[in-house]
């Protein structure tokens, strides 16, 4: 078996949420190196996990012969609905962004604090960063950068990075946010580094990651019994607002207007109960260990036995 380099976020918690008994079938959309499916597992319950990352299969190695009770498959969580029919799963849990493993491994691209190709993909499919920096318009890749970056110096980074490109184009990770570095004038001792905005917005999109999450919601929603319970760990402000606006439609939570505006439409009937109405965040001790779970924030929920919310909801 190789060691797992990534600690799971949560993980108590996620587990509390889930609640799997002896013969429950979880989802574990996101696998990664497999800390909440070894968790699950050990409660009795069985686990398919969804993985887009071909270097995950190096983790399951002591899993395949847990009884049967696991099996990895390598699709998008978004493709759920593929592979299980309407109400057939007890649990779902989805931890959001990308991996301790894939951020430390240079040659992934994912990291500004790293030489490595400037690649980004979780999966080994599709465009990637390099293709977006080197090909795409200014003002494109300005919204990129801003939208799901939150880089409010998009423009001038864009502006930056389009000048540099023309001379030659941008193919190492290093390379891009030393450009980066100087659009924004330099670290000056800041505790964040300049090219973190600009390279969460530009793997966002080389993803799909908010498409994904999206598609990824509405699938486990459909394929949750009644009383199935789904999980979501979200590591930025992006992915928890998608995640905190699903639930809390589906559990009819949506605003109920005021005296300067009408009363808002009643929706469908609520397919989820909130377990809780916070978000759920890590305590202190867990920090100490693991200060990368600073960010993140655990809602949940419980499948009610109203029918799937349709688009037109």
């Amino acid at each position: 078996m190789t060691a797992a380099p990534h600690i799971s976020v949560l993980l108590g918690e996620v587990v509390e949420a889930l609640d799997a008994k002896p013969g429950d079938m979880i989802l574990d959309g996101t696998f990664g190196a497999g800390g909440y499916t070894r968790a699950i597992l050990a409660s009795g319950a069985s686990v398919t996990a969804f993985d887009r990352d071909p270097t995950v299969v190096r983790f399951t190695a002591d899993l395949s012969a847990a009884d049967g009770r696991f099996r990895l498959i390598q699709d998008r969580f978004s493709q759920i609905s593929a592979y299980f029919g309407d109400a057939s799963v007890d649990g779902v849990t989805l931890d959001l962004g990308v991996s301790s493993m894939q951020l430390d491994e240079a040659e992934r691209g994912f990291s500004f604090m790293r030489d490595g190709p400037l690649d980004m993909r979780m999966g080994d499919d599709g465009p990637t960063a390099a293709d977006l920096v080197n090909t795409l318009d200014q003002v494109e890749l300005a919204r990129i950068l801003y939208v799901y970056g939150e880089e409010h110096a998009s423009r001038r980074v864009a502006s930056f990075i389009v000048r540099r490109r023309a001379e030659e184009p941008f193919t190492r990770t290093l390379d891009l946010a030393a450009v980066i570095e100087r659009a924004l004038g330099g670290r000056k001792g800041a505790k964040v580094h300049p090219a973190t905005r600009s390279f969460q917005g530009l793997r966002i999109a080389v993803n799909d990651e908010l498409g994904e999450l999206e598609a990824g919601l509405a699938a486990a929603e459909r394929a949750l019994k009644p009383g199935g319970r789904l999980a979501v760990v979200t590591f930025h402000s992006l992915e928890d607002r998608i995640v905190k606006n699903f639930l809390a439609e589906r559990a009819g939570r949506t605003p109920g207007g005021s005296r300067h505006a009408p009363p808002t439409a009643a929706g469908a009937p609520p397919s989820f109960t909130l377990i809780s109405t916070k978000a759920i965040a890590p305590g202190e001790a867990e920090l100490a260990v693991n200060p990368r779970a600073r960010s993140s924030k655990l809602r949940a929920a419980v499948r009610t036995e109203a029918p799937v919310w349709e688009p037109s909801a």
